[in-house]
């Protein structure tokens, strides 16, 4: 059994006065390692992003770029049809932007982790996938992305192709199809605290996650994550982190 994860969680998904989730930002970095920090296009502003900067450099947690499509109406969970050169150049836009910001206080960026719906299209899009890591290793070929694991991911392909460093992750409060996939939803489901840990423990002691259907599925990973914009998502965060605690594994940012 693994020693040691990674354990992420999307956050700064607010924008201006408006509050995406249940809102707990502050609380939630007490428990994970790394955070996924929106960057204006799905959600978050400069100033939202800022502030979630400065928390987790406070609780030495991570700091991650969230990129998303350009899509605040629909969070960023509506596929919006652009050619694989146009989605890079925005996912660049939203990495140099939370670097700036981040260097403003002395951090530096630990990993890029894609958001909702453009997430799933590097799974399944070749084209964005591949497009995607070439632009990583002009731009920085040593930042980690993190990134769905199944061995049909063209994400996943095209970063062991170009030997880019890449996290797999398990997807805690998200459905898993029978083949592997996730179930992408406007609005997630409510999980219980009790579900999320019996998922993390069969994934920790076995190997492997129950898909929609109950199928036992193989999963390789190195990071869960946990939304912010799950209901309950704190209570669920807690669940995870002692389930980790319980079983001595040390959680750490993955490098």
């Amino acid at each position: 059994m693994k020693t040691v994860i990674d354990f992420n969680s999307d956050m700064g998904e607010n924008f201006g006065a408006w509050v995406i989730g249940d809102g707990v930002d502050s609380e939630i970095v007490k428990y994970i390692s790394s955070a996924n920090i929106a960057t204006g296009f799905h959600a978050g502003d400069p100033n939202i992003m800022e502030q979630t900067i400065l928390s987790a450099k406070a609780h030495k947690v991570g700091v991650g770029a969230h990129p998303g499509f350009r899509d605040l109406v629909g969070f960023g969970r509506r596929l919006i049809k652009e050619e694989p050169k146009t989605l890079v150049n925005d996912v660049l836009y939203q990495l140099g932007a939370l670097k700036e910001l981040a260097s403003l206080h002395d951090e530096n960026l630990s990993h890029i982790k894609l958001h909702g719906a453009l997430y799933l299209h590097s799974v399944l899009d070749e084209g964005f996938a591949y497009a995607l890591i070439e632009g990583l290793q002009k731009k920085n070929a040593t930042l980690p992305i993190i990134g769905f694991s199944s061995k049909n991911c063209y994400l996943q392909k095209a970063a062991l192709e170009a030997k880019h460093p890449y996290i797999k992750e398990l997807l805690v409060d998200r459905d898993y199809d029978d083949d592997g996939n996730f179930v992408l939803v406007r609005k997630a489901r409510t999980y219980t605290p009790a579900e999320v840990k019996d998922k993390v423990e069969l994934a920790l002691k076995k190997g492997v996650i129950k898909s929609v259907s109950g199928k036992e599925i193989a999963i390789d990973f190195e990071t869960m994550c946990i939304h912010s914009d799950t209901a309950g998502c704190l209570e669920l965060i807690k669940a995870v982190k002692k389930t980790l605690d319980d079983n001595n594994i040390t959680v750490r940012k993955a490098s």
